[in-house]
């Protein structure tokens, strides 16, 4: 089995597994219990909150467990929207959102918030003009992921922020996809909330959490214990808590070398498509993206027809966001960066790890190169397409 779908999820690093093992069977106590035992459980979990926060340049205390990105987007926008609704109802993010932050946002505007939608260019980069000309006196957050999960564009997220709190506005940003991938500075970048999911690199699943900058005004997601700090009440995790710090911490500290590892397959593996394969574009910026995505579209051909061969091979790849993976639609990310409804639709991601190797770039573009076309040569479209 060849894996290039680790933008969906990613394999738990062994190291991981090894760290949370005796929080399940020996340091088993917990956290909000007062005895000696205990203890050690609550140590663990600040452990883990003192090595996130030194990852992004934020303080322990700004740190808050989650249980991953979707539950981090969904009180992100919850807490400012409802502390200060006072001030104003209108919040600004983008069109090629997850759907955690766009169905929470449109759960918003049931509430009576208005929520505007700002376009993106034909990379996949959001339009920083028609961000500043939608700001009004009502704004009081703007929320914008780090990097596509589709497509992999990184934002410029230090100018979104800049351009925010030189009005007074909250910024959040769901950086699920972009944390462990690339250098992130909650200071010099301007975030005043932030969202993670470990099992994106290569933690535990069921676990991730949300920075919330300490001037930031919040209220509770839970209610219940005392558990952080009062805002989400509940019994900690604590494996998948020193987990997902493992996996933080392993992702950091090899960050330059893994980088610079999966750039070069990511490169190779685009430039021989390409190539190889005519009708066949690449979907987002060619040097402006996370370092192990790839989205392409390949025409005369159904997304769902390709991945349902490459699978038969043992490869595994998607046609988009697992989140959206039922959907019938068109991806929303590539209609919004102006790809017709028949190139959406024939659109795969392939996303590699510092696991790819190699030989399996090869094996994966040889047989994606001979499945597309044996299809080309059964699409009625394909072939009237040289009989105009």
């Amino acid at each position: 089995m060849i894996y290039m779908d680790n933008a969906a999820t990613t394999k738990t690093k062994k190291e991981v597994v090894d760290e949370m093992l005796e929080y399940f069977t020996i340091l088993y106590g917990n956290p909000s219990s007062i005895y000696e035992f205990a203890g050690k459980s609550r140590d663990a979990i600040e452990n883990a909150r003192n090595i996130i926060s030194d990852t992004i340049n934020a303080t322990s205390d700004e740190i808050y467990f989650t249980s991953g990105g979707t539950e981090s987007d969904n009180w992100a926008l919850r807490t400012v929207a409802k502390a200060y609704k006072n001030k104003g109802k209108h919040i600004i993010t983008s069109k090629i959102e997850h759907p955690a932050i766009l169905k929470t946002s449109k759960n918003l505007e049931d509430l009576d918030f208005k929520i505007s939608y700002i376009d993106v260019d034909e990379y996949g980069v959001i339009k920083l003009q028609r961000l500043i000309d939608e700001i009004t006196d009502e704004t009081i957050l703007v929320s914008v992921m780090m990097a596509n999960n589709e497509i992999g564009t990184i934002e410029p997220i230090s100018k979104i922020g800049k351009i925010c709190h030189e009005r007074g506005i909250i910024f959040h940003t769901d950086a699920v996809q972009a944390y462990g991938q690339i250098p992130i500075d909650v200071r010099k970048m301007n975030i005043d909330l932030l969202s993670a999911s470990a099992h994106k690199f290569h933690g535990p699943k069921g676990i991730g959490f949300l920075y919330i900058n300490d001037s930031v005004k919040t209220v509770p997601l839970l209610f219940g214990g005392g558990q952080e700090k009062g805002l989400r009440a509940g019994t900690q995790n604590v494996p998948s808590i020193v987990g997902m710090a493992k996996a933080a911490e392993l992702s950091h500290n090899n960050m330059m070398n893994k980088t610079r590892y999966e750039v070069s397959l990511r490169d190779y593996f685009i430039e021989r498509i390409l190539r190889e394969i005519p009708f066949s574009r690449l979907n987002g910026s060619r040097r402006n993206r996370l370092p192990g995505n790839i989205n392409i579209s390949f025409q005369f051909v159904e997304a769902s027809e390709i991945l349902a061969l490459l699978d038969m091979k043992g490869i595994c790849a998607s046609s988009g966001s697992a989140c959206s993976s039922n959907s019938s639609k068109p991806s929303h990310v590539l209609i919004s960066i102006g790809l017709p409804e028949e190139l959406a639709y024939s659109s795969i991601r392939f996303t590699i790890s510092d696991e790819t190797t190699k030989d399996e770039i090869d094996f994966v573009v040889n047989n994606t190169k001979n499945i597309i076309s044996e299809l080309r040569k059964k699409s009625s479209e394909y072939n009237s397409y040289f009989t105009k």
